[in-house]
């Protein structure tokens, strides 16, 4: 059962908070929401947050309910986590634990339980953006370790998702310091399974999505080079035949001032392939 739990009227649309028990998590799990004027959007972009962040961030400092009024389209902002557990080394750390979910269904003790967020956005609350808000078309994107967890869903779920987009994603987990701590400890030295939460491998391995894929990253982001590598994706697109329109931003950073900059640009692109 859904809760609202704050609505504000945004651009003649709805901001709405909400929260409910997750069969996934088996914890409540929040979520935010943008509905349009009139509340029948023609489609809904789940947008994935980052490393930290909460359902809060996108919807409060995007500024991207303009556009998805103007477009007709909802946008969906589930947490980054799980909440309310006590998992050994949960809470220690900014990038692994609470906040830091990074979209996978882990296989190590304790966590496996409850760190379902793979299996929660796109099976849980996919179907619970199809029924309770009745759209069919739904795209998805994010950020950092968002954008990761938004390619990776998107091309295991193709057929789920008309299109993908990212900032600053995340591409390469399995190889850089971010991506080895957190899935260490959300899968042990299972390698074959980091990789199913890699978009570069996943690439690599023939995963697919038929719409072209849409990334934009800042120059000036100060983990570009030892935690995004935005170049492994490009090289293993091109290689696999894979469309990829990578955007490098000059100057911009990591901030929600380089998405605010650029989010009209992926709510259009969404919009299109609706």
């Amino acid at each position: 059962m859904m809760e609202p739990l704050k609505t504000h009227l945004t651009f003649g649309g709805l901001t709405q908070f909400w929260k409910h028990d997750s069969r996934e998590t088996k914890t409540e799990m929040k979520f935010s929401t943008f509905t349009p004027p009139g509340g029948k959007p023609k489609g809904a972009l789940i947008w994935l947050s980052g490393l930290t962040c909460t359902d809060e961030n996108f919807i409060t400092k995007a500024g991207a309910q303009q556009f998805l009024a103007k477009h007709n389209l909802m946008v969906v902002c589930p947490d980054t986590s799980p909440r309310g557990l006590n998992l050994p080394g949960e809470h220690d750390a900014y990038d692994f634990g609470s906040g830091a979910g990074f979209y996978v269904n882990a296989t190590t003790d304790g966590y496996r339980d409850h760190y379902r967020m793979y299996a929660y956005v796109a099976n849980e609350l996919y179907d619970l953006v199809k029924s309770k808000f009745g759209v069919s078309r739904i795209a998805i994107s994010g950020h950092s370790m968002g954008g990761h967890g938004a390619m990776t869903i998107g091309l295991r779920e193709p057929q789920k998702f008309t299109s993908v987009s990212a900032f600053s994603p995340i591409v390469n987990p399995a190889g850089v310091p971010w991506g080895e701590k957190a899935f260490t400890g959300y899968f042990g030295a299972d390698r074959a399974k980091w990789n199913e939460h890699d978009t570069v491998e996943l690439i690599k391995a023939g995963k697919r999505h038929p719409a072209p894929l849409l990334v934009d990253q800042g120059t000036k982001d100060e983990f570009l080079e030892k935690q995004l590598v935005t170049d492994r994706l490009i090289a293993a697109c091109k290689e696999a035949g894979q469309p990829l329109t990578a955007n490098y931003r000059d100057g911009y950073d990591h901030s929600y001032y380089f998405i605010q900059s650029f989010i009209q640009s992926h709510v259009e692109f969404h919009a299109s392939r609706m």
